[in-house]
This record gives C-alpha cells, sequence and structure tokens, in this order.
C-alpha cells in the first residue's frame, strides 16, 4: 500500500452541495485506521470529512463491460463533497466487521440496482492512501481498497439521489487520453486508482 500525498492549493470550484445539518450521512460512523489500515476505532462521518480530516477506510469499485469499456457514474448533485464529479462506478466506505467485498455488493445494489447475478469475479487489486481537500466543505482522507467486477447483465436502475449520470468509456481510451475527457471532472481517487492500476501492469 502506498500514500498519496495532498496537493498543496485546495480546489478552487463552485459548490452547490447541501448544509451539513441536512445532509443524510451526518449521523453515520466509518472506521478510523492507521497508515496500515489497522481499526483504531469509529468515527462520525461528518468529523472524519472536515477539518484536518480522519484517516478511515474507504472503496472504490471499478465495474467495466466484456469490452473493456469502464462504467463511470456521475456523483449526486446534493453531495457534500465532490459533487458531480465523475467516479469510477461506486465509493463508499465499508461498516464495521464488513468486508470490501460485501459493502461493495450493497453499494452496487443501493446505488445502481445491480445485484450479484449480475457481475462476476468482484476481488480487490489494490490499496492506497490518499488525502485531498475540497473547496472549504471538506476533505478525503482515507486508507482506499479498488475492486474491480465484469458485468454480464448491464441492466442498471441508478439511484438519482446517489448517481447523476451513467457513461460508458474506454478505459484504456480514458487512461491515456485524458485531454479528450477534459469536459468530465474526476474525482481524486478515482483518478488515483486508474494511474495505479495501469502502472502495475
Amino acid at each position: 500500500m502506498s500514500t498519496e500525498d495532498a496537493p498543496d492549493a485546495v480546489q478552487r470550484e463552485e459548490s452547490g452541495a447541501r448544509d451539513d445539518e441536512t445532509h443524510k450521512n451526518a449521523e453515520q460512523d466509518v472506521i478510523a485506521v492507521d497508515a496500515d489500515d489497522n481499526e483504531v476505532g469509529l468515527e462520525n462521518r461528518l468529523e472524519a470529512h472536515t477539518g484536518d480530516g480522519i484517516r478511515h477506510r474507504a472503496f472504490t469499485v471499478l465495474v467495466f463491460d466484456e469490452d473493456d469499456r469502464i462504467l463511470l457514474a456521475q456523483r449526486a448533485a446534493n453531495k457534500r463533497l465532490w459533487d458531480t464529479f465523475w467516479d469510477g462506478t461506486v465509493a463508499s466506505h465499508p461498516d464495521q466487521n464488513q468486508s470490501q467485498e460485501a459493502a461493495t455488493r450493497e453499494r452496487l445494489a443501493d446505488e445502481l440496482g445491480v445485484t450479484p447475478d449480475q457481475y462476476d469475479n468482484l476481488r480487490v487489486t489494490d490499496k492506497f492512501e490518499y488525502k485531498r481537500y475540497y473547496l472549504d466543505a471538506g476533505v478525503e482522507w482515507e486508507v482506499c481498497s479498488v475492486l474491480k467486477c465484469t458485468l454480464s447483465n448491464d441492466e442498471i436502475d441508478r439511484d438519482p439521489d446517489e448517481v447523476e449520470g451513467l457513461l460508458w468509456v474506454d478505459y484504456e481510451d480514458l487512461h491515456e487520453n485524458p485531454r479528450f475527457y477534459r469536459q468530465l471532472r474526476l474525482c481524486p481517487w478515482f483518478e488515483i486508482a486508474m494511474r495505479r492500476d495501469f502502472e502495475q501492469r
């Protein structure tokens, strides 16, 4: 596992995210971890993502089709951090005593209506630590596992409260020719996961 350092400058873009007090995740907890992803306790999700943040466990999932296209999901406009940015495909936090695979299956079902019989070969492929600030709204400081799977049935029923839009993209082309996709603002954890994925090939 490696660490991705935070940039000096905070992103300076307009945000229309809702207030902390009304955000539906404000009452949830995340798993605080050390640099080796060992659990050190539970922390309030909102507190873990404000100020200088609290390092916690997370995951991001890269969903492919059989032609090696990746399914990008646009984060809903009501999200407090990286609202309307494009992710690949689902990202969240496991519950205490929940495996990354189980958490992934849950989020794929909740956000995209995708059930385990629709994909194959779900597995963890990487793990890294990163820290990124977003405007003056908050921070992500995560030990992030990367999971992959391949859809054999691409029937999707997205939750609009979670996912604003969906887009199938040639994965290698997205990595090799980012200028062609510059209209897509990509989430930092997805950019790191994609770069590391190609470096490790």
